[in-house]
């Protein structure tokens, strides 16, 4: 596809030849004005090219609206003012001064410099018969919207991925945190158990060497002598 400023100068009397032809050369002076650059998705089936102009001194008719595209190595006459190929091109009228391109069944191929011409035929001034600056049609290829639509399904999924790995890491730690404390409770709790075992045990202990020890003191006097008579 051609850029909009090659062989600017070429194209400009290339189409100042076909414009001439259209129509005698009075007064009348036409600007055309088309946007430089339209973009289509690929998925688009047709496409619409505005071209808009205004016109002073023309004689009060309608004028001839045409449509040209230029490639790198070759240009082709879309609708001079018949279109060559009615069932891919139509023009349509919005408005008095305001046209437009229909181009359907667009395909990639279909990326080109378009240029919108309007005549008054009938006028005899050479500014009566103009072409716009063009405007750079392309169409998106498919495979460059899918590539990017599988780079971002893919970023999602490790997004995702490291989620779930980070989530299960930190349930691991806090459930081991968990069984650690829950053990170290467990542990607390038997130690105070034997603890108190041994208390009680301890104070039994000491409460029947106590009773023991009463008895031996209040033991009777005659068992003492009838002891002591006996050993004799």
């Amino acid at each position: 596809m051609a850029p909009v400023n090659k062989s600017n100068k070429a194209l400009v009397l290339a189409l100042d030849w076909i414009l001439y032809s259209v129509g005698a050369t009075g007064s009348c002076h036409v600007t055309v004005t088309q946007p430089r650059f339209q973009e289509a998705e690929h998925s688009a089936h047709t496409a619409l090219l505005p071209c808009a102009f205004s016109a002073h001194g023309c004689f009060p008719a309608q004028p001839q609206v045409l449509w040209f595209r230029f490639f790198t190595d070759r240009h082709e006459d879309l609708c001079t003012p018949d279109c060559t190929n009615r069932q891919k091109f139509q023009v349509h009228s919005s408005s008095e001064n305001n046209h437009s391109l229909q181009i359907n069944n667009l395909t990639v191929n279909d990326s080109a410099l378009y240029f919108c011409g309007i005549a008054f035929a009938n006028s005899g001034s050479p500014h009566s018969k103009q072409t716009g600056d063009g405007t750079v049609l392309t169409k998106r290829e498919r495979h460059d919207t899918e590539e990017f639509n599988s780079m971002i399904i893919i970023s999602t999924l490790l997004l995702l991925y490291s989620i779930t790995v980070f989530t299960i890491l930190i349930g691991h730690k806090l459930k081991q945190k968990l069984l650690n404390r829950s053990g170290n409770e467990g542990q607390r709790t038997e130690n105070c158990k034997i603890s108190s075992g041994r208390k009680i045990f301890r104070a039994i202990a000491q409460e029947l060497q106590k009773q023991q020890h009463a008895q031996h003191c209040h033991q009777p006097d005659h068992l003492e002598d009838d002891t002591i008579y006996q050993n004799r």
